[in-house]
C-alpha cells in the first residue's frame, strides 16, 4: 500500500531527551515541513503533502511539547529551529530543504540562516521576514486565533479569504480534508502555550543575529508563497526586502489569506515542486 499523508506511520526521535514525532512520506530529497503557530503534523492538508511527496521526501514533525512531541515548546525561535537538524542527524541527512508556514516560518529562516552549509532551498509561505515589519497583525486574527477550539468559520478568517466564496468554498473542501486524520485534542489550546509561541515570534522580531541583513548575502534560494490578503503577516511586509535579497521569489495568489496552500494545494505544490527541482 501506497504511503500517504493519511496513513503515514507516527515515529519518534529522541532530541535533547524527549521523544519528537515525525512521519516520512515521498521520495526525493528531504523537504522538512515547519508548523504553523498551534499547528501539528494533522494540520497541513494532506493534499498539498501528498502533491509535494510525489517529488520530494516530505518529513512531518511535531515541535517539542506539542502535538505527540515529548517537553516544552521553547521561548526562543533559534532553539525551536535546532530541532530540524537534529531530527535530520537522526535520520542520517546532510543536506535538506525546508519549508515553513507562519511561525513555522519564521522557525525556517532560523534554520537556513543557523545551517547555510545544510539548507539547499527554503520555502516560506504566508509568514514575514524578521526584524521589524511596517504593517502588523490585524485584530481579527487575534479574535479567532486565541480561541481554545477553532472552527472552520473562524478557518475562515485565520487562513482563507472570508470576502470571497471561492475561498470559502475552498475552506470547506481543506477542512474536510484535515478532517479525515486529524485528532483535535492533540491541537494547542491553552493561553500559557500561546504565550510561548508568541514569545518565540518576539525574538525573531528582535532579530539579534541580524537575519535581515543577512538576505543581502544568503546563497541558497528562497522562494516566499502569500495570499494577497494575509490578516497574520502582511504580505506587503516582504517588498521592501526584494530588491536586498538576490536569491528570492515571490509569489502572491490571488483571493487568498493567510493559507495559500490550503486554498490552492495543487497550485502551490506545482511551484514548489517547481522551485525545488
Amino acid at each position: 500500500m501506497k504511503t500517504t499523508a493519511l496513513n503515514a506511520e507516527t515515529k519518534f526521535a529522541e532530541i535533547k531527551n524527549n521523544k519528537i514525532a515525525y512521519r516520512q512520506i515521498g521520495n526525493g530529497a528531504p523537504l522538512f515541513f515547519v508548523n504553523r503557530f498551534r499547528g501539528i503534523m494533522d494540520t497541513w492538508d494532506p493534499l498539498f503533502l501528498d502533491s509535494l511527496a510525489e517529488k520530494n521526501t516530505v518529513i512531518l514533525f511535531d515541535y517539542p511539547g506539542i502535538g505527540s512531541s515529548e517537553g516544552e515548546l521553547p521561548l526562543d525561535v533559534i532553539e525551536v529551529a535546532g530541532t530540524v537538524p537534529a531530527l535530520a542527524d537522526h535520520l542520517g541527512i546532510d543536506k535538506f530543504n525546508v519549508l515553513g508556514w507562519s511561525y513555522g516560518g519564521l522557525v525556517a529562516q532560523a534554520v537556513t540562516f543557523q545551517n547555510q552549509e545544510r539548507v539547499l532551498k527554503t520555502v516560506l509561505i504566508g509568514t514575514n521576514p524578521p526584524g521589524e515589519n511596517a504593517i502588523p497583525i490585524e485584530q481579527v486574527f487575534f479574535d479567532h486565533a486565541l480561541k481554545p477550539i477553532n472552527d472552520l468559520e473562524d478557518e475562515y478568517y485565520l487562513f482563507f479569504e472570508p470576502a470571497s466564496e471561492k475561498s470559502r468554498q475552498a475552506a470547506k473542501e481543506s477542512h474536510d480534508r484535515i478532517g479525515q486524520r486529524l485528532e483535535r485534542s492533540l491541537i494547542p489550546s491553552t493561553m500559557e502555550v500561546f504565550q510561548r509561541y508568541i514569545a518565540g515570534s518576539a525574538t525573531m522580531k528582535e532579530d539579534k543575529l541580524n537575519f535581515r541583513e543577512g538576505y543581502k548575502t544568503l546563497k541558497s534560494p528562497v522562494l516566499v508563497i502569500s495570499g494577497d490578503h494575509d490578516i497574520s503577516f502582511a504580505t506587503e511586509n516582504w517588498f521592501p526586502l526584494l530588491k536586498n535579497a538576490p536569491t528570492m521569489q515571490h509569489i502572491i495568489l490571488n483571493d487568498a489569506g493567510h493559507g495559500p496552500q490550503h486554498q490552492y494545494p495543487e497550485l502551490t505544490a506545482g511551484y514548489v515542486n517547481l522551485f525545488l527541482s
